[in-house]
């Protein structure tokens, strides 16, 4: 590995996250993951989350699997292999992180200092560079979209998702109830507007736009009345399901941006 002395945790195997891990490893470093036990991941079939519940997964030619232990977690990142470890919290590793990388797309600072490695960079609303983190990237679709921030805030939440294929708020599944999730279609499925696509504590879900479904949370999954549970991609490119999106990919480019300006000593 190019850096190999450079070991990269991501906080957060969803999407985004996986755009970034993907980018980090293509370059080099060893990196790993840190997932919740019951991953929130929407996009599954391109997020290392995944590996929690599947114990592994393939992403574009690179391989995650689920580690057991902080020291197999080291040894599987020497690897070429992206451990992904279950761990609400940072772990304390053997080799401390030389990047820490929050990447939970939480909209808030959870639990994220400046202090928790010589270089601390957190996606999205909820952090000021400088103060929470030496850097932020900007996850905001639009011309500023992978931006580095140095020094403030990322665009705050609008609370409107972004727009593809010309729809926002449309394309979104949401909880019909409280209850466990469970589907009646798989990602990757072409549906219409009005089909059932499954049910939420026992009432039905159903689509809000043609399209192909892009996400859906784990079967299984307890959610809340309201939750965000799904995603239709209304421009109907099945393959799209299946490989990081170009919103991952430039997020991910950013935060490769910022690693490499604070390697190169010009983190300003």
């Amino acid at each position: 590995m190019l850096f190999g002395d450079q070991l990269a945790v991501v906080r957060g195997g969803g999407d985004l996250a996986s755009g970034v891990v993907y980018q980090l490893h293509r370059a080099g470093f060893p990196v790993v993951v840190l997932e919740l036990d019951h991953p929130l991941a929407i996009r599954r079939k391109v997020a290392f989350a995944s590996a929690v519940g599947e114990g592994r997964i393939e992403i574009d030619g690179i391989r995650g699997v689920r580690a057991t232990t902080a020291a197999e977690t080291i040894e599987l990142a020497r690897s070429e292999i992206v451990p992904v470890l279950v761990s609400p919290t940072l772990p304390d590793f053997a080799e401390p992180a030389s990047i820490i990388v929050d990447a939970r797309i939480a909209k808030r600072n959870i639990d994220t200092t400046i202090d928790q490695a010589p270089l601390v960079v957190a996606l999205g609303p909820g952090f000021v560079a400088g103060v929470d983190c030496h850097a932020v990237v900007e996850t905001k679709r639009g011309h500023q979209l992978g931006r580095v921030i140095w020094h403030g805030p990322a665009e705050p939440d609008s609370g409107v998702p972004g727009r593809i294929g010309g729809q926002s708020a449309e394309r979104i599944v949401r909880a019909s109830s409280n209850g466990e999730a469970h589907w009646d279609v798989a990602i990757g499925d072409q549906v219409t507007k009005g089909q059932t696509l499954g049910r939420a504590g026992g009432q039905p879900v159903v689509a809000t736009t043609d399209g192909v479904v892009r996400g859906l949370i784990t079967p299984g999954f307890s959610v809340s009345e309201g939750m965000k549970i799904g995603d239709i991609d209304p421009r109907g490119d099945r393959t799209a399901c299946f490989e990081i999106s170009d919103k991952a990919r430039l997020v991910g480019a950013g935060v490769l941006e910022a690693v490499l300006s604070w390697l190169n000593g010009q983190s300003e």
